[in-house]
């Protein structure tokens, strides 16, 4: 009998630990898969805005978006849920990739950072109202609760679906198509002066490879629908080309390396983890982190305008890499603390520092990942490079929300923000040597920023440095060596 007993309490416990992993692997499943989808959107939303144009695509994402929501809101059962979130993550995917190409294509230069940002004060403002929910919907039954919270998304992308009937066309997809006259119309209305809109038309058309009187080549780009844009990025890029893609990609690559993925999806696990235990306390901290993006990506949209991309970056991941490194040592004292005896000053530098993570990222790395990449690729090849950039985007952003759980339990919670610290220096490293500023430069002129090197910009910038100081002295003199 006593042996019959073991082997009863061995089948439980496998029974129970196996409950635990299928719990865990569909948690992330369930909260990567959106990303995963969201592939198949930004792969194919460039290809497409190129043909019906980047008004349309806005529609058409937001359709997809509110079928999934819909799908995810009357959900019968998982498999169901998941597949509505995997309609919601290809609309995800088109909407990620076309509205910071809009912006940047309608905004003149002095702006555009700001406009092109607007899509990650969006997405902030969006999981802040989604912690809201979940606080207030928490009081709901569970089977009215989470059919509600992802049902409401349905609202706004129907909002989208609509209102984007009454924004004009980017004019620069007009030139490409030969709708010169009706991109010019546009620009009046978005330019200060008509002077303006004429001169930037006039750029716009010189950029594309278009005379004013080139109807035969203007009529040819219109039928291609954005045929070979591939083959001059990756195959045969000039050498602008191709440190631009190395620049836009890369800086789509590192965003989600630094662990906000983490952060913002599993906040409650990790105020759990630094000792604080009620479901209404941990709720309402998480709605504080979503504050905390919200106001930062605001503060970040006056600036990077001002003080431009870079030292607002830069500074961004200076900030990142502090905070995750005292998250990682005050997560690993709780840890190695007797359970409800942790230091103070351990759970407090744990909490902390998860605001400061979070106004870190998102006062430079959140919203200028998006007005960069979405800026610096040229008018024939912006709309398909800024779809690959969103695919890489996605990727990293479902390989990092889809393992973290199994990451912090293989190199326990500390250790996992230690290492975000660590790519968080990559990702500066990167930043520093492969992106040079693009403030205030028209989109047309930015591939000339790429015409040099790292180190050719550093010579160049060590010159016009040197160069009024050796003419300081009012001489004629010989310029310093």
């Amino acid at each position: 009998m006593g042996e019959e007993k073991q082997n009863d309490e061995r089948k439980n416990k496998y029974a129970v630990g196996c409950s635990i992993i299928g719990s865990i692997i569909s948690v992330q499943v369930l909260a990567g898969i959106l990303n995963v989808c969201a592939l198949v959107g930004s792969l194919t939303a460039g290809r497409v805005s190129d043909c019906v144009g980047r008004r349309l695509t806005i529609s058409l994402a937001a359709c997809i978006f509110l079928a999934g929501s819909v799908l995810m809101g009357l959900a019968p059962n998982f498999a169901t849920l998941l597949a509505g979130r995997c309609v919601a993550g290809v609309g995800v995917g088109y909407a990620l990739m076309i509205a910071p190409v809009y912006a940047a294509e309608i905004a003149s230069a002095d702006i555009r950072g700001s406009l092109t940002s607007l899509p990650e004060i969006c997405i902030s403002f969006g999981i802040l109202i989604g912690y809201v929910a979940n606080y207030l919907l928490a009081k709901l039954p569970l089977v009215y609760g989470w059919r509600a919270m992802l049902g409401l998304g349905a609202l706004p992308s129907a909002a989208l679906a609509l209102g984007v009937l009454a924004m004009p066309e980017s004019p620069r997809w007009l030139v490409v198509q030969g709708r010169a006259e009706e991109a010019l119309s546009v620009l009046r209305r978005v330019c200060d002066r008509p002077s303006e809109a004429d001169a930037r038309l006039a750029e716009i058309k010189a950029a594309a490879g278009l005379a004013d009187d080139d109807g035969a080549a203007a009529a040819a780009n219109a039928g291609s629908g954005g045929k070979g844009v591939w083959r001059e990025l990756f195959l045969h890029p000039t050498p602008p080309v191709r440190r631009i893609v190395i620049a836009a990609l890369g800086i789509h690559f590192f965003q989600h390396l630094t662990g906000i993925e983490a952060v913002v999806l599993y906040s409650p696990r990790i105020f759990k983890a630094a000792g604080i235990a009620s479901r209404n306390s941990v709720l309402a901290a998480t709605i504080g982190v979503g504050v905390t993006k919200t106001a930062f990506i605001l503060t970040a949209i006056l600036l990077v305008d001002r003080i431009g991309r870079r030292p607002l970056y830069l500074s961004s991941l200076a900030g990142i890499i502090a905070s995750l490194a005292c998250l990682g040592m005050g997560l690993t004292v709780i840890e190695r603390s007797p359970p409800h005896h942790s230091p103070a000053w351990a759970v407090v530098l744990a909490i902390a520092t998860v605001f400061t993570f979070v106004a870190s990222f998102s006062i430079g790395v959140g919203p200028i990942t998006w007005a960069y990449s979405s800026e610096v690729y040229p008018l024939r090849l912006r709309a398909q490079g800024a779809s690959v950039g969103v695919a890489i985007n996605r990727v990293m952003n479902a390989g990092v929300s889809m393992t973290f759980v199994s990451l912090y339990k293989a190199i326990t919670i500390g250790g996992a923000f230690f290492l975000f610290a660590g790519l968080a220096v990559a990702a500066a490293t990167f930043f520093y040597l492969l992106c040079p500023e693009t403030q205030g430069k028209p989109l047309e002129e930015i591939e000339e920023v790429f015409s040099q090197g790292w180190r050719a910009r550093r010579r160049a910038s060590a010159a016009a440095v040197e160069m009024p100081a050796s003419g300081g002295g009012g001489g004629g003199g010989a310029p310093m060596a």
